[in-house]
């Protein structure tokens, strides 16, 4: 499986009851073929996720009024926010999204990550790090909240021809 999707505090529940559960694996799965071996993530990330339909509006991707601060995607009140260079953007993330549940802007979140980690890491997966950080996490974050772990390859860089002189 290209990535792995992880449920927390009903998440998988709430996805249900709003019809999601179709949607989101499609965009889980376009992300990954449009991510894979990229350079440009940030940039297709928004592409990919504007072409899924979840940021035809922007008034709802608004995290705090009045700020820059904006979710990566937002559809029928779950949203989702993503960073791909490092794990540890686990806690940027969900506190993104546990301004949001906290302000009633949204019913449940969806964190997109990378699965890769350093080869020091005590851990023998990114599943076990992810469920240990959001029960180590609580009470502080509470939100229900999906994780989807990538592993998006190595970026694919076309190599120069060489000059034969």
């Amino acid at each position: 499986m290209p990535f792995e999707l992880l449920h927390f505090r009903d998440s998988e529940k709430i996805l249900k009851s709003k019809k999601m559960e179709k949607d989101v694996q499609a965009t889980l799965g376009y992300l990954d073929d449009a991510l894979y071996g990229s350079i440009h993530r940030r940039e297709l990330l928004s592409q990919a996720l504007d072409e899924m339909e979840w940021r035809h509006n922007n008034e709802t991707l608004i995290i705090l009024e009045g700020r820059r601060y904006r979710f990566k995607g937002f559809k029928k009140g779950i949203a989702i926010e993503a960073s791909f260079s490092a794990y540890e953007f686990i806690l940027e993330g969900l506190v993104r999204l546990q301004i949001g549940f906290d302000k009633k802007k949204i019913d449940s979140g969806i964190l997109l990550l990378t699965s890769l980690r350093s080869e020091k890491s005590p851990y023998k997966s990114s599943r076990i790090m992810v469920e240990e950080d959001i029960q180590n996490l609580h009470p502080t974050i509470s939100l229900p909240v999906s994780v989807a772990l990538f592993d998006l390859g190595k970026p694919l860089i076309a190599e120069e021809p060489e000059n034969p002189e």
